[in-house]
């Protein structure tokens, strides 16, 4: 008989969990790049008390009697679908329309190439992000990271991105002679990194312990903006000099809905995700494998494998960012369906404590 109160206990507290899960998603209705979870419920345990049979010529058969003992919370999923654009009226505030994140981390890494270097970073549909200290930031100053343009613009107008994944960052600028120096893609034991000028960052960093002014800094843009057909960042230069900073990077995972979220907004794709891919906006920089020497690694005869895929169908609207993924008319319906759910599962409790109440009484 007590079967019956497990079994509504068992439904008080999956109700509760979902309750859960809509409260969350509620709280979220104005958070901007909020992806809404959904739940599912599923049965729990059974007990056989009469196994089945197959009929025979004689006879026919027989169903298993068995009794369930409650339910549980199946699955916590996320929706990862595009939701609608708000614009902000900020530069450099961008959304992702379609699959893919922004990839986020501190700025300790000055080159990721590796798998499991790239399946580490943080992910995020949060594009709200200015420079500061020189290194492209979110609101919580996580570091973006993406493709830096190594080549001089004053030299070279067309940008030569780098090959591995490194922050995002302003290149050095010397105040004496007035030139831009670019970061330099280098390769030590078969590691290939970007990193600044050395001079420059070694003596910014010497000043900066001795508490001394150095002539290098970052460079100073009047103007900035976001390319939205290659994911560009385009600044100009107090001395007029238009420059490609770097290009905005979107990582693609092979089964998005699974990523685990770490903290508050961010994501990694661990157990259930599968593995980040690197991919361009508008296959504007889709780079092939080199070796040792800078030369294209080919491949059984055919063409190199690109490291960084086209990113498709998938673009970036700037001056804006994602609305929440909570859609609020359908969260109140469910959580009516809950209460009334729980409310069901509580007089089950206490129809079955009537029960008991009335088996105790038979003996007076």
């Amino acid at each position: 008989m007590t079967g019956s109160m497990y079994a509504a206990v068992s439904g008080l507290r999956t109700h509760m969990s979902a309750l859960n899960v809509i409260g969350n998603n509620i709280s979220n209705v104005n958070t901007y790049g909020y992806k809404a979870s959904r739940y599912t419920f599923n049965e729990a345990l059974y007990t056989t008390s009469r196994s089945g049979s197959n009929g025979t010529l004689e006879v026919g058969g027989r169903n298993p009697a068995q009794i369930g003992f409650g339910c549980s919370v199946g699955t916590i999923d996320l929706n990862m679908t595009t939701q609608s654009y708000n614009p902000t009226g900020q530069a450099l505030d961008m959304m992702i329309d379609g699959d893919g994140f922004f990839l986020v981390g501190d700025k300790t890494k000055t080159g990721v190439n590796t798998q499991a270097e790239i399946n580490g970073m943080e992910l995020t549909r949060h594009g709200n992000f200015e420079f500061r200290g020189g290194y492209l930031t979110d609101g919580n100053g996580r570091i973006v990271y993406g493709f830096l343009n190594l080549a001089d613009p004053e030299a070279d107008p067309y940008p030569q991105m780098s090959t591995v994944l490194t922050p995002i960052r302003l290149p050095w600028y010397d105040e004496r002679t007035r030139e831009i120096l670019m970061p330099s893609e280098v390769s030590e034991d078969g590691d290939v990194r970007v990193e600044d000028d050395e001079e420059a960052a070694a003596a910014a960093e010497e000043a900066l312990k001795a508490g001394a002014e150095s002539p290098y800094k970052r460079v100073k843009l009047d103007t900035i903006s976001i390319d939205e057909s290659t994911g560009s960042i385009i600044g100009v230069t107090e001395d007029d000099i238009q420059m490609t900073i770097g290009c905005i990077v979107i990582g693609k995972v092979d089964s998005p809905n699974g990523v685990t979220h770490t903290d508050g907004r961010y994501y990694m794709a661990l157990g259930g995700a599968g593995d980040v891919h690197l991919t361009s906006i508008g296959g504007a920089y889709v780079f092939p494998p080199f070796d040792e020497n800078g030369d294209p690694v080919e491949t059984d005869g055919d063409a190199p494998m690109p490291v960084v895929m086209s990113a498709g169908d998938t673009r970036l609207i700037t001056g804006g960012l994602e609305s929440s993924g909570t859609d609020l008319a359908d969260e109140i319906s469910h959580m009516i369906v809950i209460q009334r759910g729980y409310q069901a599962n509580t007089r089950i409790v206490t129809v079955t404590d009537s029960m008991l109440e009335e088996l105790i009484n038979m003996k007076r």
